[in-house]
């Protein structure tokens, strides 16, 4: 696709910095370097910009240990450091991590900004904070989860200005992960296959997608993981675009695929429903004008690429 890297999460070209990971402190000497601010998951942000704060600032007391350098950009390094043990004076516990979770907490040292849910903001954010904003979630994420080594049951340590984990015990690396998925913008004719999870909100539809496994290529995985969720056969299979997405440590990989076959044998123990829609009904639901349908979320590769359909954008 022409277009493929206009999705949302598809890159601002940011310098990773790589040749920097080796000397931390040397990054956090420079008077340049600017931290961005997570909070369980959620990016801090001022309006449509996410916050960026000297190292000497205030907030950072809240901070725990150690940096992840995100990369270098023309005002200088760019880290991020996570507030996770912050306790904000209020709020609601209930709605954290929730699947619409709109609450937004606010650190007394910063108070005309926010940290809020990145899928809520993750359209009005810039590409470059968008980027940004995503390598942060996913890496500090990975941290918080990967604590103990997974050879000798050890905890870790942080390395490589946080790309990396190493056990003081029997010497083994550890590298952040990222879970290769197919999502599948599956036609057949003038309709496109859609589906939708348990506990999603009323109506909201989207493209079929699943893990690929082991020892799979991704074609195979479109095939099996079509057939699986709705039993519908697919035929020729093609790349369209990837999404990096943070939730946790995905990279949506966006195929084509034409359906061979149309009768829908849904498992319940995949999707809660299944549809065929055709164009026509599918750009009322995008215009909000379907009774039943509401598209997939904006920024989510699904509807990039339900929308390029609709576009005939998808060469």
């Amino acid at each position: 696709m022409k277009i493929a890297e206009t999705v949302t999460f598809g890159g601002s070209g940011l310098d990773r910095a790589t040749d920097l990971r080796g000397d931390i402190a040397a990054v956090q000497a420079d008077p340049a370097a600017r931290v961005v601010l997570m909070w369980r998951g959620k990016p801090m942000i001022d309006g449509d910009a996410l916050i960026r704060v000297a190292l000497d600032h205030p907030i950072l007391a809240d901070a725990r240990p150690g940096q992840v350098l995100l990369g270098r950009d023309d005002a200088g390094p760019v880290l991020a450091a996570d507030l996770s043990d912050w306790a904000p004076p209020e709020g609601d516990p209930g709605q954290l991590d929730s699947f619409l979770d709109k609450t937004e907490q606010r650190h007394p040292t910063i108070t005309d900004a926010t940290f809020a849910e990145l899928r809520g903001v993750m359209t009005r954010l810039s590409p470059r904070d968008a980027e940004l904003a995503a390598t942060a979630k996913a890496v500090l994420g990975w941290h918080q989860t990967h604590r103990f080594c997974a050879r000798c049951g050890q905890e870790s340590v942080m390395a490589m200005a946080g790309w990396q984990r190493d056990c003081p015990a029997c010497g083994h690396h550890h590298f952040p992960r990222t879970d290769p998925v197919v999502i599948m913008l599956i036609t057949h004719g003038n309709s496109v296959l859609v589906g939708r999870s348990p506990g999603w909100p009323e109506g909201m539809y989207s493209l079929l997608a699943g893990f690929v496994e082991p020892g799979e290529t991704m074609e195979a995985a479109v095939r099996r993981e079509v057939f699986e969720e709705v039993g519908v056969k697919v035929g020729p299979v093609s790349y369209l675009a990837s999404q990096s997405w943070p939730f946790p440590a995905s990279l949506m990989l966006g195929c084509a695929g034409t359906a061979l076959t149309t009768d829908l044998i849904r498992d319940p123990n995949e999707i809660e429903d299944a549809l065929w829609v055709s164009r026509e009904d599918m750009a009322r639901a995008f215009a909000g004008e379907h009774p039943d349908i509401l598209p997939a979320r904006k920024g989510a590769i699904a509807h990039f690429l339900l929308q390029a359909w609709l576009a005939d954008r998808l060469d």
